[in-house]
C-alpha cells in the first residue's frame, strides 16, 4: 500500500492514528516512526517551550531558530539514517523554601525537539488506552479539572473512606524493564522503541560528572510525563479497575494526578465511625 502519510496534515495524520488506536485496542502497532520528517520535525519546534535555559551543547532556543531549515533537515537525516544521538542531560539543584535542594534536568533544545515529535505520536495512541480519572500531564485535562471531579464524586457517591497517596521518588524509580515491556504492549516500532531507549540510556552529567541511572524517566525529558502515566495506567489504574473494584461491595473510584492518587470508596458500617483520611508513601519501583 502507498504510503500517503507525507501529502496529509499532521492534525490529519494524528486523527487518524488516534481513530486506529480507539477503534483497535489490541492492536500494535509496527510503523510509526515513519511520520518524523521534517515538517514533524517543524511543528514539533512550534510546540517546546524555548523560554528553558540550553542544555550541555549550550545552543538555546535563540540560536537554533537562526538557521531553522538548515537544522531541522540535519535532524531529519540524523533521525532516519539511525545517527542520531541522544545527549546526556545536564543536571543543576535548585533551593527550596525548606532549605532542601530540587535537582532539574536540562536537556538540550534540539534532544527536546525530537522527544516533542515522539511525544505526538505516544499521545495519539495510548490516549485513546488511558483512563478519564488520570488527569497529570494530558492534554485536556488540568489540576481544577482533578478537583472538580474529586468533589463530585464524593458528593454523588457518599464517600467516606479515603486514602490519599503518593509514589515516593517514582520519576526516578521506573524499572526500564517494565517500561519496554508496557511501550511493547502497544507499540513495537523499532525507531519509536530505539528512541526511547536512547533517552533512557543517555545519562546526566552534574558538574563534569557523567553518571547512568539503571531506572527513572529522563530527568526533565518532554517525554518523561507520557511514560510515566503509561507506566501507572498499567501497574495502577489498570489493576485498580480489573482487579480491585470488581472485588470492593461498596461504591468506589480512583483519582490519580501524574505520581499523586486517591482512592475513595463508601462503605456501611452500622454503628460504626467512618475512618479520617490517610496519607501515606508508596512505592511502585520494586
Amino acid at each position: 500500500m502507498e504510503d500517503t502519510s507525507r501529502s496529509q496534515p499532521i492534525s490529519t495524520q494524528l486523527q487518524a492514528i488516534a481513530q486506529q488506536a480507539s477503534d483497535y485496542p489490541e492492536m500494535v502497532f509496527t510503523t510509526l516512526v515513519h511520520h518524523i520528517d521534517v515538517e514533524w520535525l517543524r511543528e514539533a519546534y512550534r510546540l517546546t517551550n524555548k523560554s528553558s535555559a540550553a542544555g550541555i551543547d549550550g545552543v538555546t532556543a535563540e540560536e537554533y531558530a537562526a538557521k531553522l531549515d538548515e537544522n531541522l533537515s540535519s535532524l531529519y537525516e540524523r533521525l532516519r539514517t539511525g545517527q542520531y544521538k541522544a545527549p546526556p542531560v545536564e543536571r543543576v539543584w535548585l533551593d527550596k523554601e525548606d532549605g532542601r535542594k530540587r535537582p532539574i534536568g536540562k536537556p538540550t533544545f534540539e534532544d527536546k525537539i525530537v522527544q516533542r515529535a515522539v511525544v505526538m505520536l505516544l499521545e495519539a495512541v495510548y490516549e485513546q488506552d488511558f483512563y478519564d480519572f488520570s488527569h497529570g500531564f494530558r492534554p485536556g485535562h488540568s489540576p481544577h479539572q482533578a478537583l472538580h471531579e474529586l468533589r463530585e464524586q464524593c458528593r454523588d457517591l457518599n464517600i467516606n473512606w479515603m486514602v490519599d497517596a503518593d509514589v515516593s521518588g517514582y520519576f526516578d524509580g521506573i524499572r526500564h524493564d517494565l517500561l519496554r515491556e508496557f511501550i511493547g504492549r502497544r507499540i513495537k516500532d523499532g525507531g519509536i522503541v530505539r528512541l526511547i531507549g536512547k533517552w533512557l540510556n543517555a545519562g546526566v552529567m552534574e558538574e563534569g560528572k557523567l553518571t547512568y541511572a539503571e531506572t527513572g524517566s529522563p530527568q526533565g525529558g518532554v517525554v518523561s510525563p507520557i511514560l510515566a502515566n503509561l507506566f501507572l495506567h498499567y501497574v495502577l489504574d489498570e489493576w485498580y479497575e480489573q482487579e480491585v473494584k470488581p472485588r470492593l461491595k461498596g461504591r468506589s473510584f480512583l483519582l490519580r494526578f501524574a505520581d499523586d492518587f486517591v482512592r475513595h470508596e463508601a462503605r456501611y458500617m452500622h454503628g460504626a465511625r467512618a475512618p479520617t483520611a490517610n496519607r501515606r508513601a508508596v512505592s511502585l519501583s520494586s
